[in-house]
């Protein structure tokens, strides 16, 4: 039987329930993507590289989100802290639905992401819920919910946006997030802390398990380069598609759900990292990822059809999204195998290196776009995910490679 948490959920709808409360969560931070033009046009004509500080300001704000708010997962009670930060991202996306110009909305931006943070305060409850052979499947099932918000996120935006313009976006999503959280109140009972530490204490551990875990700075050092590759893409494409085909934020959020299909890799890649080793899931991630952008680079300088290259797109992000799930998913089995007391902790060390490199792909990759238009975005692409690689290639699972075990509770499971 499998060791329940002390969440108190039990049977099959545990782990999905987490998942959405983890897609309620993290789709806050993606609405302004596919919108950035058309929230452009209203709020003064400004160039791509200042709208893509729209984007940048609400991952910069998750990330400082996760390193402030996520350890008290580990020494506050869980219940509430989440309904405080959804009520908290609620507000955020009405102050969003409000902005009057650009800094307004940079600031509003940079609040969503750090209440939006909420999600990394569920995610690492997940491998409580299982055995611990078991550990990448439940991360993989709850994994897929986070990117379904994420994608989802984008296609709900964009054509919202056609019907009631880009301000009911924020505030529809704020009603959402209101919602949830009675929902909270009603579903999950009172958790208690993991361990008895102050806040101060909390935090002034995290400098601790990034210096003395070299596998957590891998994978941290791993997510951080993918994210940044993979943020290229989506700060970009709705730049794209209007340029090159003259399409609005509609057909930019479509393919959002084209990218769910690469949603639907995340329980193979737990069973994966189950099976094979995370090591094994990492390497062919990175494989997926660099098909991806050689793919998206060299389809759009062939001379085709429109058909044609919005079939390449769809291609491309299916195979885009799929590996950047499976590379979340190995980095994050391994990470949570170094402790079960401190999983907050470290979720939060490796999603705040992860989110800085969201962060600097989009700032990179607006850059990019304004100067080289598509083929620097997509250069900028593969050098990020080629850097992965050599970190791979080089990194402590490689010179301290082990064999990867599964052992009982309480034990540290190495990587």
């Amino acid at each position: 039987m499998a060791k329940q948490s002390q969440i108190g959920m039990t049977g099959r709808w545990a782990l999905p329930f987490l998942g959405v409360a983890c897609a309620v969560g993290v789709a806050s931070i993606y609405f302004n993507q596919p919108l950035l033009l058309v929230m452009g046009r209203s709020l003064g004509n400004h160039s791509a590289r200042t709208l893509g500080l729209v984007a940048v300001a609400t991952q910069l704000g998750y990330a400082a989100g996760i390193l402030f708010f996520v350890p008290l997962g580990d020494v506050a009670e869980r219940r509430a802290l989440m309904m405080r930060m959804y009520a908290g991202v609620s507000v955020a996306l009405l102050l969003a639905a409000v902005a009057q110009n650009i800094a307004w909305m940079i600031a509003a931006s940079v609040l969503i992401g750090l209440m939006a943070a909420v999600t990394h305060v569920a995610l690492p409850m997940a491998p409580d819920l299982v055995p611990h052979d078991r550990r990448g499947r439940a991360i993989g099932t709850v994994m897929t919910g986070l990117l379904l918000g994420i994608l989802l996120a984008r296609s709900f935006a964009g054509w919202l946006s056609r019907f009631g313009g880009w301000r009911t976006v924020f505030v529809t999503a704020a009603i959402l997030n209101a919602a949830f959280v009675p929902l909270m109140w009603r579903v999950m009972p009172r958790m208690k802390p993991l361990q008895k530490l102050s806040y101060k204490a909390a935090m002034a551990s995290l400098w601790g398990l990034f210096r003395n875990e070299p596998l957590l700075r891998e994978a941290g050092v791993m997510g951080a380069l993918t994210f940044a590759s993979f943020s290229c893409f989506w700060t970009t494409l709705a730049f794209l598609l209007q340029s090159r085909y003259g399409m609005g934020p509609g057909v930019a959020g479509t393919f959002g759900v084209v990218g769910v299909a690469g949603a639907l890799v995340a329980p193979l890649a737990g069973r994966m990292a189950d099976n094979r080793g995370t090591r094994f899931v990492v390497g062919a991630a990175g494989a997926v990822l660099t098909i991806s952008y050689l793919w998206l680079w060299l389809s759009e300088r062939l001379t085709m059809s429109i058909a044609w290259h919005i079939g390449a797109l769809v291609i491309g992000v299916i195979l885009l999204d799929a590996g950047a799930q499976m590379m979340q998913i190995a980095n994050q089995t391994r990470i949570f195998g170094l402790g079960a007391d401190v999983r907050s902790r470290l979720n939060t060390v490796y999603m705040t290196m992860y989110f800085v490199g969201g962060a600097a792909g989009s700032a990179l990759a607006s850059i990019a776009w304004e100067r080289w238009q598509w083929n620097g975005v997509c250069g900028l692409q593969l050098c990020l995910i080629a850097a992965a690689g050599l970190r791979h290639l080089t990194g402590y699972s490689r010179r301290h490679h082990v064999a990867e075990v599964h052992l009982t509770a309480g034990e540290r499971e190495p990587a």
